[in-house]
């Protein structure tokens, strides 16, 4: 599990493969798949994805909210 409690990622067995998929939790009963891979021929493989693609995700994430909070701040200096 993640150190977020917002994200996480989960196994979800397909008939005869695995898929995996990023989910936000956006509120106590519902949540919301973000990304997701499927066709993967064993679990460990989905999990592997799983943890992977939740480090890079989280990573963009915060580059992207920095880059953001960046130009919102330079807009209220000019106002």
């Amino acid at each position: 599990m993640a150190n977020s409690k917002k994200f996480d990622y989960r196994v979800v067995p397909d008939n005869a493969s695995w898929t995996a998929e990023i989910v936000r939790r956006v509120t106590s009963k519902k949540t919301v798949v973000s990304k997701r891979q499927g066709d993967f021929k064993s679990e460990a493989d989905a999990q592997e994805w799983g943890q992977k693609e939740l480090k890079s995700f989280l990573q963009n994430l915060s580059e992207r909210n920095k880059r953001r909070s960046k130009q919102n701040e330079s807009k209220k200096k000019w106002v």
